[in-house]
Order: C-alpha cells, then sequence, then structure tokens
C-alpha cells in the first residue's frame, strides 16, 4: 500500500493533512512509513513523530532515481502504508520538463495521487481544476481528492456534487476549516516539532480530525492500486561504502531544541562507518565529553539566544576543543552558533568564537534553495574539484567576513558565505551555510569519519 499526498500548489495543508493521516492509521495499528521529497528537515520531524519511525526525504537533486527507489523500498519493508508527501504543487518542479517534480516522483515510484486541495472560496470550480490536472499527464493517477478549508456542511456538499458530476475523482475527505489544527509557522516553514511542547497534543488532535473527516478506510484502499517499485541495480561499491562493524571513534552530535536538523540516513551512515553517536545539548550540559569529532547540524540558534549565550561553559569547552584541533562539522545554525556573536531583533548573544566573525539575522532569505559547489584544494577531508549538490535555507549572513580566510568549497550556484565561498575552515573545524545529504554522488559521512580516524591516530601515536 503506497500513497501520494500532494496538492495544486504549496500552503494548501497537505503537511498537516499528512501528519494526521500518519497519526491515525498509526493509531489504528497499522505500521506506516513516511517519506518527504525534497531537501526539508522540519516537515519530516512532524510526519516521523506521528508515525514513530523516523521520516527519509526524496530528492532528485541530490540522489539518483535508483537511489530513490532503494531508499523507498529498504524503508517500507515492514510497513503497512508508504506514505510520500509531496513539496509544492503536484506539476511544480527545478526543471521545464517536470523531471524532478512530485509528478515525476510519484510515477518514478508507480505510486497514485491524492490531491489535497485548499476549497476555500471554491464552488463549481474545483471541476475544471481536477479535469486539468488529471489532463495535462494522464500518465498520472491522481486517485482521489481531499477537500481542505473547508467553509461548512453546505460547502461541502456543494463541492461534492460538483466532483461527483464532472469528475471520475473520488472525494475521500473533506476538512472543515478549525485553526486549532494550524501548526506555528517560522520563517523556514513550520516550527520542528522538537521545540513544540504541544507536538503530541497537536498530532492528536489532527488524527482525530483525519478520522472524523476522511473516509481512512476508502484511501487505504487507492493505496492498493500502487504499481510494483522498478528493479534498480545494486548500489556500487566503493570506498567509501566500506563500512566497520565495531565503532572505533565518539562522535559528538548536538541535539537540543536550537538544533535538531539532522538526515536521519546521514546518523546511520555514521554508524555503519564506526562511529558511536554521542548526543551532547549545549543548551543544559556544561561541557563536552570524551569525543573524537563533533557534528553541529542546522536548527534555529536565534531564538534561543539568552539560553545559547548563558551556557559561557559549552561555549568555552567546544572553542578550546576547536582551538585544540578537535575535528568539527558545522551546517548553518551550527556555524551561527560558532561565530562570536548572533545579532536578532535588538538582541545580541554571545557565541563560542571559533569563526572570527558575527552574523546578523536578515528580515529576508539571504540564501535558500538549491546549491552547486565545488571543493578547493583547502577543504581538509574531500579531494579538491569535486562536485557537492547540496541545498541551503538560511536569513543569517556573516556581518563582515574575515580577511584572509580559508575555504573548503567555491559556489557555483547559491549564496554561501559570501556570494563565491562557503565551508569556512579553522584549524580542523569545516562550518557552511550548506546542508550536505550523504548520496551515492557525495558520501561525506565516510570522508568526514575517515578524517576524524586519522586526527585520532595521530594523537594517539604523539601519546
Amino acid at each position: 500500500m503506497r500513497l501520494y499526498i500532494s496538492a495544486a500548489h504549496k500552503s494548501s495543508g497537505k503537511t498537516t493533512v499528512s501528519i494526521g493521516l500518519c497519526a491515525a492509521y498509526t493509531s489504528a495499528g497499522k505500521t506506516v512509513q513516511a517519506f518527504k521529497k525534497g531537501p526539508d528537515y522540519i516537515d519530516p520531524h512532524w510526519l516521523g513523530r506521528a508515525t514513530g519511525h523516523n521520516c527519509y526525504n526524496l530528492d532528485f537533486y541530490t540522489m539518483e532515481r535508483d537511489e530513490i527507489v532503494r531508499c523507498v523500498a529498504q524503508h517500507s519493508q515492514n510497513a503497512d502504508l508508504t506514505l510520500i508527501e509531496g513539496n509544492k504543487g503536484l506539476y511544480d518542479g527545478l526543471d521545464l520538463d517536470g523531471s524532478n517534480s512530485n509528478a515525476a516522483l510519484a510515477s518514478l515510484t508507480n505510486t497514485p495521487v491524492v490531491l489535497v486541495l485548499d476549497a476555500r472560496g471554491m464552488t463549481r470550480g474545483i471541476a475544471p481544476l481536477i479535469l486539468g490536472y488529471q489532463a495535462f499527464d494522464p500518465s498520472i493517477n491522481i486517485a482521489g481528492v481531499i477537500l481542505n478549508q473547508l467553509g461548512g456542511s453546505r460547502h461541502e456538499a456543494k463541492l461534492r456534487n460538483v466532483i461527483e458530476h464532472y469528475t471520475d475523482v473520488k472525494v475521500v475527505g473533506a476538512i472543515h476549516h478549525n485553526p486549532q489544527f494550524d501548526i506555528d509557522e517560522r520563517h523556514l516553514g513550520l516550527v520542528p516539532s522538537h521545540e513544540d511542547p504541544y507536538a503530541d497534543n497537536k498530532i492528536a488532535l489532527l488524527a482525530d480530525s483525519v478520522r472524523q473527516q476522511v473516509d481512512l478506510d476508502a484511501l487505504y484502499a487507492l493505496g492498493g492500486q500502487a504499481g510494483q517499485l522498478p528493479d534498480t541495480p545494486p548500489a556500487a561499491v566503493t570506498d567509501d561504502t566500506h563500512t566497520t562493524p565495531v565503532a572505533d571513534i565518539r562522535l559528538g552530535v548536538v541535539k537540543s531544541s536550537a538544533f535538531g536538523f539532522y538526515y536521519p540516513d546521514d546518523l546511520d551512515a555514521f554508524v555503519r562507518h564506526g562511529a558511536e553517536l554521542v548526543d551532547i545539548n549545549v543548551e543544559t550540559e556544561a561541557a563536552l565529553p570524551a569525543i573524537d569529532g563533533l557534528f553541529i547540524g542546522g536548527g534555529f540558534p536565534e531564538t534561543h539566544l539568552q539560553t545559547l549565550q548563558a551556557n559561557a561553559s559549552m561555549r568555552n569547552s567546544i572553542k578550546q576543543a576547536i582551538d585544540n584541533g578537535l575535528p568539527v562539522y558545522a551546517e548553518c545554525g551550527g556555524l551561527m552558533y560558532l561565530a562570536k556573536a548572533i545579532e536578532w531583533r535588538d538582541q545580541r548573544g554571545e557565541m563560542v568564537g571559533a569563526i572570527d566573525a558575527d552574523v546578523v539575522m536578515e528580515p529576508r532569505p539571504q540564501g535558500r534553495g538549491y546549491v552547486q559547489l565545488e571543493t578547493s584544494d583547502s577543504h581538509p577531508w574531500q579531494q579538491a574539484n569535486r562536485a557537492i549538490s547540496a541545498h541551503e535555507f538560511h536569513y543569517s549572513r556573516f556581518k563582515q567576513a574575515p580577511e584572509n580566510a580559508k575555504f573548503a568549497f567555491r559556489v557555483k550556484r547559491g549564496a554561501g558565505i559570501d556570494g563565491e565561498h562557503d565551508g569556512y575552515l579553522y584549524k580542523n573545524l569545516l562550518a557552511c551555510y550548506a546542508h550536505q545529504r550523504n548520496t551515492q554522488a557525495n558520501p561525506w559521512v565516510s570522508r568526514f569519519v575517515n578524517f576524524i580516524r586519522q586526527h585520532k591516530q595521530k594523537q594517539e601515536r604523539h601519546d
């Protein structure tokens, strides 16, 4: 059973509907495996929390098509229902030919589509909308619709009559407008579930709403229209796919309400390559534990300025470790935390200070979307001139980039730190605005682990 939840356009409510569906089926005893199209950390947090299982990203820009299919097949093995949530609208995508659209992903995975339609202010006009989406690409199986944001029972009845009269698409749900089901939004999307103290209550409310207003049995039956996943060749075996069964390094991973942007398959890859993951809360713990390397992912440090600033002992511990050569990799929010200070809304918070610059939050995005990087000769654990496909989402910028700074990447597409470079280097620290995915084309995890391992061995020889 497999379903693709999409929409006519972004902000149609497909994420809240998807969360509700995942939670409703899970509470009914189904094992649900969720996936999210595109680069995203926040929606997968909510979907994973609703199912009790990690949600995995499927992204044409950073993954090969065979890799996407293998990811779905691997993680769906034990699922009763696989639910893929799209991004933006069904036919929206980076390329004119739609090769990386939601429709392309539904086609690749042979998955029937259910459109979540924001029907506010619509009556008879809903029919040409549905008919147009069907006619645009007849190969896409638009198996059903869920009407969202309805004005009441009369509105629902009108829409059902119109859709039944003019189309052959099944209406499997009609959700009435209710502001209590909204999940708060922040400048990069929804507030992460790990930051929301009421996350479980909100998920339960969404599940109740879905149970009452969606025909779960009919929707589940539509999942039976999914075809077989295409056969794919096994992944190519390279030095980067070599795994270490016994952990021989300890990798600190910063996790707290301020930092939580990690791809679960990246963390899985660290373990496969011999890393024992040690969770570190930089808001509450006094100092770094005994570790061989450190990974600080993205998040929202600007909303935790006072808490992060107040924990001076941890900030000093990290600064000293970096000064002493600890291998560290930081992305976006992690980069911001390692700067001297963060300025936001007339506030200033002192940070770690390993990066010789302040960062300032701006009201508009400073970098957003897919990026293309090229490794420089200075990159400490990747060969030079490698092309890296990644993504960035940041409202902050360096207030003034330090003079004579060294960088790991040249920016071919995107913003990076200064429009030309990304990946600030100091000692064994690499901090960038870009978010990387560990993929066949960019197996950065094994290379970072090898760098940590080599550094540890050098230290042991000196000792």
